[in-house]
């Protein structure tokens, strides 16, 4: 066990860069729905729909940046660099293949995809246009999961971080010159998306090679060691597919609400997205210590972490959802023109910075879970909160519009506060067990 305090100081040294590149994904959503929200509000609702479903495309395949972490962090504990590196170019094989069939499969099909969320017509046209578009650049963004989850596992959160300030400064700049400078509307902020993902892809790719070599670790495709890689995900996937599945119903409920309703929604969700990933940093830093910490057999130090970080994540997540509350009326201008989805928006986003403070203590016990390879418990339990959680969003279609679309949009983001307070008791049972904390490599 290190010093007193020195788990704090290894905690922020990886969250603090973490943070930082994990907060720049939602920026490319916030930057694209302040810029297309001005456009009109189909073009915004459409937006919505479409990142919900590319969202999910990419994000059911997040094993490939966590399983990563966890296989990598416990070979660097166990003192074996070099088989840490040969799983993480594994990863990136496995990246590559799924990328490429996805990409092709979300083009084939955008049209009838945006038509599941069953909103108008004017919204479906803007959501199959960004789609399609933006569905070129899913190979480039699970390249950069697989990568990142390599360099997460050898304890290092600042070339991630690299890579996600230049993408994003590319693509506010490009975001710019094309949606507004040629004229080219939600098309131009879908081309922008693609080109910032593949700059980030080819640039983590290419510092994952030079480790590699250096190490002399081989690039070869393996299809026995990919086909293992792709089995340890599993489980993962499941628990993604859960998760994506509550966020997707939660947008299909909003969607039969009407345009005002799903366009404030669109942006409550990508700022709960921006918040998520920004109390997620803690989550990435308990994967690496925890695989690492296991790995090497220190199970206390797994314990001692764990409390501290979930004591940080209430905490940040309580401090930074008050200052979203304080915030509520001054960010929807910055994302609408519209007084109706202004009006919406607000009311929203009371309700989920409120909300925080839960999802600080859920993000930090989901990345501890992960980093220790409890993969096959978090599938049962994300299925578990998915099946509470049903029953309340069903009920809120069930009941339909109302005459105020800010009462619509509350109590469809109280019920999915409702879900996040079901992940937390599920979490919180499983972290204070012992079985998760298997040691080794």
């Amino acid at each position: 066990m290190s010093e007193p305090g020195g788990h704090h100081r290894e905690i922020l040294r990886l969250a603090v860069p973490a943070f930082l590149a994990l907060i720049a994904e939602p920026l490319f959503l916030l930057a694209d729905s302040a810029i297309v929200g001005h456009l009109g509000t189909a073009e915004l609702a459409g937006l919505g729909v479409a990142s919900a479903a590319l969202l999910t495309a990419a994000g059911v395949f997040v094993f490939l940046a966590y399983g990563t972490t966890s296989v990598v962090a416990r070979q660097l504990g166990a003192g074996d660099l070099r088989a840490a590196i040969t799983a993480g170019v594994d990863g990136l094989w496995l990246a590559g293949g799924l990328g490429v069939v996805t990409a092709a499969v979300v083009a084939a099909f955008a049209e009838p995809i945006v038509a599941l969320f069953g909103a108008s017509e004017a919204v479906i046209v803007q959501a199959t246009t960004y789609l399609r578009i933006s569905s070129l650049g899913i190979p480039a963004m699970l390249a950069i999961l697989a990568v990142t989850g390599v360099l997460r596992g050898l304890q290092d959160t600042r070339t991630p971080l690299i890579a996600s300030v230049v993408g994003f400064s590319a693509n506010i700049a490009l975001n710019v010159l094309l949606v507004y400078g040629f004229g080219w509307g939600i098309a131009g902020s879908a081309c922008c998306t693609v080109l910032a993902q593949t700059g980030m892809a080819v640039g983590l790719v290419a510092v994952l090679l030079r480790s590699a070599r250096a190490r002399e670790a081989s690039l070869h495709p393996h299809p026995g060691r990919i086909l293992a890689a792709a089995r340890t995900g599993v489980p993962l996937l499941i628990r993604t597919l859960a998760l994506r599945a509550a966020l997707l119903v939660t947008t299909w409920a909003a969607a039969s609400l009407g345009d005002v309703p799903l366009a404030a929604h669109q942006v409550a969700l990508t700022v709960w997205s921006f918040l998520a990933f920004a109390l997620d940093a803690l989550a990435i830093a308990a994967q690496a210590i925890v695989g690492r910490s296991l790995g090497a057999g220190d199970q206390l130090r797994v314990r001692v972490a764990m409390r501290t970080m979930t004591r940080w994540g209430v905490w940040g997540g309580a401090g930074i959802g008050l200052v979203l509350v304080a915030l509520h009326r001054v960010l929807p201008p910055l994302f609408s023109g519209d007084e109706p989805v202004r009006t919406a928006l607000a009311a929203a986003l009371v309700v989920v910075g409120l909300g925080q403070a839960v999802a600080g203590y859920v993000f930090v016990l989901d990345g501890v879970l992960i980093g220790a390879g409890d993969g096959r418990w978090l599938a049962w339990g994300q299925l578990v909160s998915l099946l509470g959680y049903l029953p309340l969003v069903l009920a809120l279609r069930a009941r339909g519009p109302s005459d105020s679309p800010a009462l619509d949009i509350v109590l469809l983001w109280l019920g999915f506060t409702a879900w996040m307070g079901l992940r937390a008791a599920v979490l919180g049972w499983r972290a204070r067990q012992d079985a998760w904390m298997v040691t080794g490599a």
